[in-house]
């Protein structure tokens, strides 16, 4: 697919374990000639983990895409009206952030983005990471996937046997998903094994 003339908004939210794992996907955008716009979830901005420190993601992602990351409500609110992006992905896309945007709630950058990316029936692709996937979480899951221009990363629980609700997107696949996406097609099969080896 050529990627040359399209824009992506690419969206993290707090699952700080995957971040290694969705890093090289952004580049994978960049790479292929896509302008990509950094959005995140306020976690981001303010949150040092054991996996990285806020300045140092924060750093990576302005690298990476050459752009300034959207961090606020207030400047994630414009993509709506400017219809500045062909596709938005949010990847990670914690559990929170699910049952958020199931519910019509938007209290954060990345799910203002993605109200405006639906306001203008354009596709959403999510790859989830959360551990109440097939919990609580499992009903706003559902409630996404019959969801017009909503996709998903073919996902699968990473850890079945000692965290038997979560549930982990292959990251790697994000771009073959975004492809599909663009097309209006769910990248298939959607539901895969991952475990970690």
């Amino acid at each position: 697919m050529n990627w040359d003339q399209l824009t992506v908004g690419f969206a993290l939210t707090g699952s700080h374990c995957t971040f290694a794992e969705t890093m090289p996907q952004i580049r994978r955008f960049v790479d292929a000639g896509a302008k990509v716009v950094p959005i995140v979830s306020n976690t981001i901005m303010t949150t040092d983990t054991r996996f990285g420190t806020s300045a140092n993601w924060q750093k990576e992602l302005k690298e990476i895409t050459g752009n300034d990351i959207i961090s606020s409500i207030v400047d994630a609110e414009p993509l709506g009206p400017s219809k500045l992006l062909d596709i938005m992905v949010i990847a990670p896309c914690t559990g929170n952030t699910t049952s958020k945007l199931a519910n019509a709630m938007t209290e954060s950058p990345v799910l203002m983005a993605a109200k405006a990316q639906m306001r203008n029936g354009r596709p959403l692709v999510l790859a989830i990471s959360t551990n109440d996937g097939l919990g609580l979480n499992a009903m706003n899951i559902g409630k996404l996937l019959i969801t017009k221009n909503i996709y998903f990363v073919p996902f699968g629980q990473d850890a079945p046997t000692a965290k038997p609700n979560s549930l982990v997107a292959r990251m790697d696949l994000i771009m073959e998903a975004c492809e599909a996406a663009l097309q209006g097609k769910q990248l298939q099969p959607m539901l895969i094994e991952r475990f970690n080896y």
